[in-house]
């Protein structure tokens, strides 16, 4: 007989990253995948450089270098921190440690993919809760929870809306949860939030054992080709991922280049102000296009631009492709009207927006 895979697995549908390319042009912008358009930061760099040195090495299978730059810069205990490869891996270990067959794995409706993927391949139900103009909505999401509910992920800010929920509200969310639930706070794109409402979840995993914070590397401090992330939790989750996790699950070269990227504070700082001013001229120039854009605190912005017509969501990539310039459609999201677009840099937006300028004229 032909061996077969586990039943979850084969309702997977593959998750498909931004493009990267596109045939016959002349010059790429990428604005498809969310990353900095700045880079990492130079220290970064030049110790992932320096980590060739020891490449016949197994890494530091605890990262504990990493691991105490990063208490020390986030103001945590070491020891309730682990790191992944990637937040994606930490997404799934989660799944594979606390949810299985009959178990239902929560999320809202928007909600980045890799929710629903990692729940499937361990056999869990993920259940997708209504939004509510774009938002995670805290009553649809204890509406939809249940006995078998054993895990939600809600990503503040979400990812492709660029929204986010406040503080209070992720406390009602999780006070409401059943017992048996462990609310997963997906917060890897905290570092660009300026709102004062806003707690990326360190404080609420002080005070609580069913709630656990994932971050990356990927995003503000430029290392997605590394694979990089980290969580902070209960001591007991903790110890559950590191028994799940493979014993060098993270490289030598990313743990040494994310020890610089952490502690080159000055780098985070610049590039989060920058987003803000790209992002600001990037959603008022397609406002007054005509344009509807969802208030971001990432570094993209989600565009309405509508299912049918001449400057529909999907003619609007195509054209923009013919500029070389690469957006993220999103009917993989529940959202075929709309295309994620990153804030790349000043000339990358300025391409960006001639183009969405002749477009519409």
């Amino acid at each position: 007989m032909t061996p077969e895979p586990k039943a979850g697995l084969m309702r997977i549908s593959p998750y498909v990253g931004g493009k990267s390319s596109v045939a016959g042009a002349n010059r790429i912008v990428k604005l498809s995948s969310n990353e900095n358009p700045h880079g990492a930061s130079p220290k970064a760099v030049e110790a992932f450089r320096a980590a060739g040195d020891t490449l016949a090495l197994y890494p530091d299978g605890g990262a504990t270098a990493l691991r105490k730059a990063i208490a020390k810069v986030e103001g945590l205990d070491a020891d309730r921190i682990m790191v992944g490869s990637g937040s994606d891996e930490i997404l799934s270990l989660l799944c594979l440690a606390y949810a299985g067959p009959g178990d239902q794995v929560l999320h809202s409706a928007h909600g980045f993919l890799m929710y629903a993927i990692s729940a499937k391949a361990v056999g869990a139900d993920p259940v997708a809760a209504p939004e509510k103009d774009l938002h995670a909505d805290v009553d649809a999401l204890l509406a939809a929870a249940n006995e078998n509910t054993k895990i939600v992920f809600i990503a503040n800010p979400n990812n492709p809306t660029g929204t986010l929920i406040s503080d209070s509200e992720i406390r009602r969310l999780r006070d409401g949860l059943p017992s048996q639930a462990l609310l997963v706070i997906d917060a890897a794109y905290a570092e660009y939030v300026e709102r004062d409402d806003y707690d990326a979840g360190t404080a609420l995993v002080d005070e609580r054992d069913d709630v656990i914070m994932t971050r990356t590397f990927s995003k503000i401090h430029g290392l997605a080709a590394l694979r990089l992330g980290w969580c902070y939790g209960p001591p007991a989750v903790i110890d559950a991922l590191n028994r799940a996790r493979g014993p060098f699950n993270v490289s030598a070269p990313a743990q040494a280049a994310g020890t610089a990227a952490i502690e080159d504070t000055a780098f985070v700082t610049e590039t989060r102000a920058d987003n803000v001013h790209q992002r600001a001229r990037v959603t008022d120039i397609l406002t007054a296009l005509g344009l509807k854009v969802t208030p971001s605190e990432g570094n993209f912005v989600l565009v309405e631009a509508g299912e049918h017509g001449p400057r529909s969501a999907k003619m609007t990539d195509e054209f923009l492709q013919t500029r070389g310039i690469l957006v993220r459609r999103m009917e993989g999201y529940g959202l075929p009207g709309h295309l994620r677009i990153s804030i790349g840099t000043a000339e990358e937006n300025g391409l960006l927006l001639d183009a969405m300028r002749d477009l519409h004229a």
